[in-house]
């Protein structure tokens, strides 16, 4: 009985250690990471967003315009397999100040009109669905704006890649 003891008050110990150690550590704040700066975007984009968004009639007349451009942000893999047609490919994970300029151009004020794989109903390569929530357009949208692009437009709803001028690997 005594040894069983022993063992449960060691192990005890052990697991209990790291999480008072965990309690004791403060995190570093790391200047390049700034999610409350993030969460204060997201607050003012939010509403704006509401109104930027197209149906894909309007989203095709006004991605027609001079000067318009169409951003697709997904992996330049996925951009490659398809994409609509007369789409430039950026993809997410590459923005920066630099490659958004070099992709848009310096005028902030530029027509620009994105889409993500959600925007399909195919669900099948190169535009598999992702969780409501975590759509690319959300990021994609709030980056731009982040970045000062604020002429942003977002497809709204549903369709299938049959029913836009959809452009496959070695079409265009």
């Amino acid at each position: 009985m005594k040894f069983h003891v022993i063992q449960v008050t060691a192990v005890l110990i052990a697991v209990s250690a790291p999480i008072a150690a965990q309690e004791q550590i403060a995190p570093t704040p790391v200047p390049q990471v700034d999610y409350a700066g993030f969460a204060d975007l997201v607050a003012e984009v939010s509403p704006y967003r509401q109104t930027r968004l197209l149906n894909r009639e309007a989203f095709f007349e006004r991605a027609a315009a001079e000067g318009a451009l169409i951003l697709d942000t997904r992996s330049a893999a996925a951009f490659e397999a398809g994409h609509i047609k007369g789409a430039v490919n950026l993809p997410f994970s590459d923005f920066t100040r630099v490659t958004l300029a070099e992709a848009i151009g310096e005028n902030t004020d530029r027509p620009i009109l994105i889409y993500c794989n959600n925007n399909f109903v195919d669900d099948a390569p190169p535009v598999l669905a992702k969780k409501a929530p975590l759509a690319l357009n959300i990021p994609t949208f709030i980056n731009l704006y982040g970045y000062g692009y604020t002429n942003i437009w977002e497809l709204e709803g549903t369709m299938t890649t049959t029913s836009v001028d959809w452009v496959t690997a070695g079409t265009e």
